[in-house]
């Protein structure tokens, strides 16, 4: 019943951080201001800060170290596990038909930096605390290491039946949450390998970067989604294949 909890709270942080972080910029600036996404994902991150603060102080009363903020710098190496298999992915969809590729100027690469940083701060990040981080920790004092990776990356995904995509239809919807859990279970897979949180957030990065480093429109979303679902679970795979060992997340020490 515990890990039932945990795992509800954080879906309710994920929305509360979502649409309480990002709410003063859009009531304050308007949808032209340039100014507005980056403030908004701001708001979101620092929301999941707070949120993720109470939560293991209050609640779950587990060490804040124990997120595991350890090298930063495994994000680099998060950020390039998870953009290949959106690239690869991207890639076959778009030699099979099931994408088509849209012109586009170069000069709108030159706002990729941009997008970084609001990616990060508006998905990547907060996302991650919560479920790699917070829940990941949590769940990890109380269970095996694969019930958490299992729970971690079906909660992760599951909860994608209500974001926003291409996904048409009922069939499209449903593969859309599978690609989801597949994402989750890379994410978590670096975490376990990294050993910290860092790793995580780069894959989502990734992931991310890589969706919009190609100028595609779907064909056959459905084709997409399933390439998308056998590379990021490969890219998983690679990465447990090389985990480093974690002893002390399941006592609560520092990572």
């Amino acid at each position: 019943m515990k890990v039932f909890w945990s795992v509800l709270l954080v879906v309710v942080a994920m929305f509360v951080q979502a649409f309480a972080g990002a709410l003063p910029a859009s009531l304050l600036l308007d949808q032209a201001n340039p100014l507005r996404d980056p403030l908004g994902a701001l708001g979101i991150t620092l929301t999941a800060l707070v949120l993720v603060y109470l939560i293991r102080r209050f609640l779950d009363r587990r060490p804040w170290p124990a997120l595991g903020w350890r090298k930063p710098s495994g994000v680099l190496t998060g950020l390039v596990a998870g953009a290949v298999p959106a690239l690869a992915a991207n890639g076959l969809s778009l030699a099979v038909g099931a994408s088509a590729w849209v012109p586009v100027d170069a000069a709108s690469y030159a706002w990729l930096p941009l997008v970084a940083v609001v990616l990060l701060l508006n998905q990547a990040f907060p996302e991650e605390l919560l479920w790699r981080g917070h829940l990941f920790d949590t769940l990890s004092a109380r269970l095996s290491p694969h019930a958490v990776l299992i729970i971690v990356s079906a909660g992760f995904g599951a909860l994608h039946i209500v974001s926003r995509s291409p996904a048409d239809g009922l069939p499209e919807r449903l593969l859309y949450v599978v690609m989801a859990v597949a994402l989750g279970f890379a994410c978590t897979a670096a975490r376990v390998r990294g050993g910290g949180l860092w790793p995580a957030v780069g894959v989502h990065l990734g992931f991310h970067l890589g969706m919009r480093a190609l100028p595609l429109q779907p064909v056959h979303f459905g084709v997409t989604l399933v390439l998308l679902t056998v590379a990021l679970t490969l890219a998983g795979a690679v990465l447990l294949k090389g985990r480093a060992s974690e002893p002390d997340v399941r006592a609560g020490a520092p990572v």
